[in-house]
């Protein structure tokens, strides 16, 4: 039998930070009227400080699986970094193992109406061994700065309509 939450009283020092630091993360997220996850792709998996962030996160009562997302339905956008090529068609595909990770989270978990900025080869311009994807990274980071560039514009409008709708706003 799965034992619950241990009473304040019986947490340790480290413990009760971890749970404040919890609270306070949450605090931020329910603070923010939308979210810029930029998260790089790590051997294949999400990087270590982005899994501890939400790892530690979804401790909090407000965040766990159990209870309806208090953000859900809030903009959202994850912009992936990759240093290889891992899109459809490339050697690689398939390989990215932390974009679907945190699409469950940002999108199944929270709610987040989640959109996607992905950037691949970013490697290409130092690594001579990718010296022929050179092209084709400029062209992918140029797309990336254009789908950037029109959710900003997006999640602009979506903020000031949301604004100009709530009460006692001109």
């Amino acid at each position: 039998m799965q034992a619950g939450p241990k009473a304040l009283s019986e947490r340790t020092t480290e413990e009760v930070e971890a749970a404040a630091l919890a609270t306070k993360l949450a605090d931020e997220m329910l603070a923010a009227d939308a979210f810029i996850f930029s998260v790089p792709l790590y051997n294949y998996a999400v990087s270590q400080p982005a899994k501890a962030w939400i790892d530690l996160l979804v401790t909090e009562p407000r965040f766990t699986v159990k209870v309806a997302s208090p953000i859900s339905k809030r903009p959202a956008y994850l912009i992936s970094a990759r240093g290889g090529a891992y899109g459809p068609g490339m050697p690689k595909e398939g390989w990215d193992h932390a974009t679907p990770w945190l699409r469950r989270i940002f999108e199944d978990s929270w709610g987040l109406d989640l959109q996607l900025i992905d950037v691949e080869v970013t490697l290409a311009d130092i690594n001579p061994a990718m010296a022929s994807l050179r092209d084709l990274a400029a062209s992918n980071l140029k797309q990336a700065h254009a789908a950037a560039k029109q959710a900003g514009e997006q999640l602009a409008t979506r903020l000031t309509k949301s604004l100009a709708s709530e009460p006692g706003q001109a």
